[in-house]
């Protein structure tokens, strides 16, 4: 297997389980180093990351911080820049969920959401865009939702935060792309994560059978997406969303 991030450093948040723990798993398995995000340390993390890194023979530099905290970002960005390596792709994974409908939904957890989901994100972006304006390169692949694009039901604010980053991406692109930086947006449908155990058995039946393939999304699924657009595989796609759904359609029941 040809390994298309051979040499490169990605960074990628949220990488302590779901979706963010198999995109270490194979964006090593294609030859990157890793700057590996987790909101607080332990030891489950730091062994995981050592396996990987001597299963695959790259390095991985573990990183604790809370994204809604921007002096503990900050602080994290003047250790990956005491590092002295180049970071060539930014992976925005980390975040939070929520369901409740539109009347019910607080400001509180409005705020929150939008806090890891959202603001957080943009502000390390803003970091590491300094690196790769340097270098004149970079992907930046930032996981939002189908919830950004189809108006689910129960996930006003997750999903208004999702749009956010969403629109993020595109302005990036477009404002970056003569600099050598790409910025894409990845779109999954209901994964299987832990992030599910929130949502009714009922919910997940009705997301299953509303795909084309008839199954939930499996987490390396989105990794694979997601090396894609960090390779120069997709050196000419920028300022794109892919959905990663399964082919979801709004009917609600598949047709045989």
């Amino acid at each position: 297997m040809k390994k298309v991030l051979e040499n490169k450093t990605v960074f990628i948040t949220g990488t302590a389980r779901g979706i963010g723990k198999s995109l270490v798993e194979v964006c090593a398995a294609h030859g990157a180093n890793i700057i590996a995000h987790a909101r607080k340390e332990d030891v489950g993390h730091k062994e995981f990351c050592e396996k990987i890194s001597e299963e695959n023979g790259i390095r991985i530099f573990p990183s604790y911080f809370d994204l809604t905290d921007q002096g503990a970002v900050k602080n994290a960005f003047k250790e990956i820049c005491a590092l002295k390596i180049s970071v060539d792709g930014l992976v925005n994974n980390a975040g939070i969920g929520g369901n409740s409908l539109f009347q019910m939904t607080r400001m509180e957890e409005l705020r929150e959401i939008f806090e890891v989901d959202f603001f957080g994100p943009y502000f390390l972006t803003q970091c590491i865009v300094k690196l790769m304006l340097r270098q004149k390169r970079g992907s930046i692949v930032n996981i939002s939702s189908t919830s950004a694009l189809d108006g689910n039901s129960g996930k006003t604010a997750y999903g208004s935060a999702k749009a956010a980053l969403l629109t993020m991406t595109k302005c990036v692109a477009e404002e970056l792309g003569t600099s050598g930086i790409r910025a894409n947006v990845i779109c999954p449908g209901v994964t299987e994560t832990e992030m599910i155990k929130e949502m009714p058995e009922y919910i997940i039946d009705i997301e299953r059978d509303a795909t084309y393939l008839g199954s939930l999304a499996k987490t390396d699924d989105i990794a694979k997406t997601v090396v894609f657009l960090l390779s120069d595989l997709s050196s000419y796609i920028t300022g794109q969303v892919i959905r990663v759904d399964g082919g979801k359609t709004l009917y609600r029941k598949r047709k045989n």
